[in-house]
Formats: structure tokens, C-alpha cells, sequence
């Protein structure tokens, strides 16, 4: 794709998922982001096997998600929440949060972020 792309359709099966590294059990594909010529927000998705956890970290963007199968639990900030398919989140920037999928099955959900930079911090278990 060029970086002044006016449209995209990309097909599911053309996505590739890589493992994202500190978390055992999460993938991550990029569905669209500024290579293809989207100039403001990155759209990815994730997928979360049974039985993973991804430590507690903060990002310096925010995120917006959207459950598309499964249940897992979400810990932002001091709540925690259990999750399922058709859920919405808004994780502010700098915001701790994680992940744990205590369920049978694996899970999966759309994250979209403003394009640029990410800083990931994990946050230490004191």
C-alpha cells in the first residue's frame, strides 16, 4: 500500500498475528494503521488464549476497544472488570492496566490507537 491510500479493504485471512512479547498467550495483528495510509488512528486486532494473563503495563496512548468473542477479565486503574462480546473500553493514556482470560476459551478484541509512538511500561509487582 502507498502512503496516501484513500481506501483499503483488507481480508481476515490476509492478516498476520505475531505473538506481542511479555504476554503468553496474546497475539496481535494489524488490521490498518499509517503504512496504509491511515493518517490518524492504527486498528488492531487481538486475540487472547484460555488460561493467558498480560501483566499490568501503561501505554502513552490511549486505547479504544471492542470484545469481539470470548470473556476475560480487565483490571484498569484500581477496578476490575469481567468482559464479553459486544463490550466497549476506554483505557486512557498512562493508565495501568492488564488482562486475564480465566475462561475455557480463547478471546479476541479490536484495539484502535492513535497513530505514533507507544511507550509501554510495565508496571512492577511491588
Amino acid at each position: 500500500m502507498t502512503d496516501e491510500a484513500d481506501h483499503l479493504v483488507r481480508r481476515g485471512d490476509d492478516v498476520d498475528y505475531d505473538p506481542v512479547d511479555a504476554a503468553d498467550g496474546m497475539q496481535k495483528g494489524v488490521l490498518v494503521d499509517e503504512s496504509d495510509g491511515a493518517p490518524q488512528f492504527a486498528m488492531r486486532r487481538f486475540t487472547l488464549d484460555a488460561g493467558a494473563t498480560v501483566p499490568e503495563h501503561t501505554n502513552a496512548v490511549e486505547h479504544e476497544q471492542y470484545v469481539l468473542a470470548g470473556e476475560y477479565t480487565v483490571g484498569i486503574g484500581d477496578d476490575e472488570y469481567t468482559v464479553s462480546a459486544g463490550d466497549a473500553l476506554l483505557i486512557p493514556a498512562g493508565v495501568p492496566h492488564w488482562y486475564r482470560n480465566d475462561g475455557g476459551d480463547d478471546a479476541a478484541f479490536i484495539c484502535c490507537v492513535p497513530n505514533g509512538d507507544d511507550a509501554i511500561e510495565l508496571v512492577d509487582a511491588a
